[in-house]
């Protein structure tokens, strides 16, 4: 089992800055590609970003060039920028891990989601 906790959401106004992050369990022989999505009211969850463990990003057309992806150096925490925010980033933003695991962790080898933070974006 791999626990995340989502944290830095809030209500900001068009055009301000969040910075979310997303903290996991830190197992020795895990590594993890690490996403965020997000599902506004009455739609379905989108993809937002990506950080791979070969540390390479990729992020859905709506939010590039103004959010960031980023994690820290121990590879249990991963950030999201949000910068120039739309009042269409509205919605609840989830992390969510694919953790690969070897040797005596090898049983903790999954997906795994957050509980979500809430972002709402006035205008």
């Amino acid at each position: 089992q791999v626990l995340l906790a989502e944290s830095g959401g809030g209500s900001v106004q068009a055009g301000g800055s969040l910075r979310l992050s997303c903290q996991g369990s830190r197992y020795i022989y895990c590594r993890s590609d690490m996403k965020w999505y997000r599902q506004a009211p009455g739609k379905k969850r989108e993809f937002v970003s990506v950080i791979n463990r070969d540390g390479s990003t990729r992020y859905a057309e709506s939010v590039k060039d103004r959010f960031t992806i980023s994690r820290d150096s121990g590879q249990n925490t991963v950030y999201l920028q949000l910068n120039s925010l739309k009042p269409e980033d509205t919605a609840m933003y989830y992390c969510n891990w694919d953790v690969d695991c070897w040797g005596s962790d090898r049983q903790r080898t999954g997906n795994y989601w957050g509980q979500g933070t809430q972002v709402t974006v006035s205008s």
